[in-house]
């Protein structure tokens, strides 16, 4: 078996980086980070590969400047898979492209009904790669051998695949659309931090009062602020349901609290102490937080039909009118136009709800050049077909 190396020092990297920028054609690119064991989301180890120069794996905590990788190799195009998982982590040790390829995204474009890797790299070149390994811990050091064959396959296949999907892509005349799409997704804003991140806890839902939010608040920041000093993710400290479980039956006592059974986690019991004193700060804290968080977002697509019955049959029309030409266009319908677009521009019409109306108003949403074309107009005359059926039905009534 071969023998895979990570680049770890400055004469390697130095190599490898005149190796990548003498070869041809597209660069593979890949990251590898430890979600799931480790707090921060960096990457632990980079892959890359090019025609002509080979496959390479990088050691990113042992390499202090990534800049000269960068300034070889940023103006050509890098191919990724689900490019928006990565990029982040790219960025964050300086390496940022300019223009890239999705295989992930051009195969949703195309309609295939599988797109991880693996099953795209099936269809496309027949080979079956093995994904054993994909939740793997990859701050471990050393990386063992099967981790990086492992790695080093999910490159090396790369190009093949982005050269087999852009020839369907333009048979299939998508070519300009992906083009716009692999745009968006490298200019996409990266999202503000949440005000309150402790209300993304799971099953957060089932709390009915500003005390039992209150502990699960003290609590959430507790168990960060260690899992920050430990570099290690939060919940094998302790997990969100034990959280949940604490905050909703509010224990007394610190004895209280460990006989809670579903109290669970490596560190449930070994820093009962931190816990105890989050649930009790929870208690009596005076500045409860707000049963009901504030937000621009539309109501639930289940409570239109009472609350606003033209706005319920705006976006069923639309809906189906956008489902019929996603089908036509053998793509995903998430893919054509954002769900959340299209519910926001159906419970609040911009006050011209022509083709133009409607174009502009989606545009402001971030909605692509390509997507307006194909939809504005199937919107523009589903609100009208909604506010006709809606009048039909109110003479009926009267």
């Amino acid at each position: 078996m071969d023998e895979f190396h990570v680049i770890a020092t400055d004469e390697e990297f130095a190599d490898a980086v005149g190796r990548l920028a003498a070869g041809r054609g597209p660069i593979a690119v890949d990251a590898e980070r430890a979600s799931g064991f480790r707090y921060s989301q960096r990457a632990y180890l980079i892959q890359m590969y090019r025609r002509d120069s080979g496959t390479f794996l990088f050691d990113p905590p042992a390499i202090s400047d990534f800049s000269p990788l960068e300034d070889a190799i940023s103006a050509d195009e890098w191919v990724l898979h689900a490019a928006s998982q990565d990029l982040a982590c790219l960025r964050e040790v300086g390496l940022d492209p300019s223009r890239i390829f999705d295989t992930e995204l051009a195969a949703r474009l195309l309609g295939m009904p599988r797109v991880g890797l693996a099953a795209v790299v099936e269809e496309l070149l027949g080979i079956k790669l093995a994904k054993e390994h994909s939740a793997a811990d990859w701050s471990t050091r050393p990386l063992p051998q099967p981790w990086l064959k492992y790695a080093a396959l999910d490159v090396e296949l790369l190009v093949d695949v982005r050269d087999g999907l852009a020839e369907r892509l333009g048979d299939s005349g998508k070519a300009d659309l992906a083009e716009q799409e692999f745009d968006a997704v490298l200019h996409r804003e990266a999202k503000p931090a949440a005000a309150e991140p402790w209300r993304r806890l799971s099953g957060i839902h089932a709390l009915r009062s500003g005390r039992n939010l209150a502990v699960a608040r003290a609590l959430w920041q507790a168990r960060d602020a260690r899992a920050v000093e430990l570099d290690t993710a939060p919940g094998r400290l302790v997990p969100d349901a034990s959280i949940i479980a604490a905050a909703r039956t509010l224990p007394g006592t610190r004895r209280a609290l460990a006989d809670l059974r579903e109290f669970t986690g490596r560190a449930s019991r070994s820093e009962l102490d931190r816990w105890w004193a989050a649930v009790e700060a929870g208690l009596a804290d005076a500045d409860l937080p707000a049963t009901r968080v504030p937000s621009d977002a539309p109501p639930p697509p289940r409570a239109w039909a009472a609350r606003q019955p033209e706005a319920d049959a705006r976006l069923k029309l639309a809906k189906q009118g956008v489902a019929d030409v996603a089908e036509r266009l053998g793509m995903p319908v998430e893919n054509l136009l954002s769900p959340d677009s299209l519910r926001r521009v159906a419970w609040k019409p911009p006050a011209d709800t022509s083709e133009r109306g409607i174009r502009e108003a989606l545009a402001d949403l971030g909605v692509r050049a390509w997507q307006l074309d194909a939809t504005a107009q199937i919107i523009a005359d589903a609100f009208v077909a909604a506010s006709q059926t809606v009048e039909d039905a109110t003479a009926t009534d009267s």
